[in-house]
């Protein structure tokens, strides 16, 4: 695997190391060595899917409040989609700076998001599955977010979403 760093901290964009052949390829998309080695302690205890029928479909922004914040590793296994990371830790250099990568099946990208951060994206075609790592398990009761459209934090979509939760739609700004 290849580790790329971002401008947020512990933000990285983890691409697959393809062994091809005519039948295809294989990768590895996680080696808990091979993060270890890149200073990355992650141990992912639950994986998730989440299916969005529709292009333009609006997930986020979301974390987990002190002390059950969630690292993730993010990988799009169907269709394509804008996935971003928002620093929310107050002494981080970059707090409130986002960073966005398109996740595909053909690039192969992941997107490996420490605790402390927030997470959302934009599917920019139908049928877009989005694939998870998650550590620690969720904890119910703790999940937070913010508008995805907050003027302050002013995260440069790709386009306005189509689809989006009711409780997404509630949310408030960060501040």
């Amino acid at each position: 695997m290849k580790f790329t760093a971002t401008e947020i901290s512990d933000v990285f964009i983890v691409d697959m190391d393809r062994h091809e052949d005519d039948r295809g390829y294989f990768a590895r998309t996680f080696c808990e060595q091979e993060f270890a080695e890149q200073g990355i302690s992650f141990t992912p205890v639950q994986s998730n899917i989440s299916h969005n029928k529709q292009a333009f479909t609006l997930r986020g922004m979301h974390y987990h409040a002190p002390p059950y914040e969630e690292t993730k590793l993010v990988r799009c296994s169907a269709g394509r989609l804008f996935d971003v990371a928002v620093d929310l830790r107050p002494h981080s250099p970059s707090f409130k700076k986002w960073v966005a990568v398109e996740l595909s099946p053909e690039n192969g990208r992941g997107l490996h998001i420490p605790a402390g951060c927030a997470h959302g994206f934009l599917t920019l075609e139908d049928n877009s599955d989005v694939f998870y790592q998650m550590g620690p398990a969720f904890t119910p009761g703790h999940d937070r977010g913010f508008r995805w459209d907050d003027p302050e934090i002013a995260i440069k979509w790709p386009a306005d979403p189509l689809v989006i939760s009711h409780k997404d739609q509630l949310l408030d700004n960060f501040s």
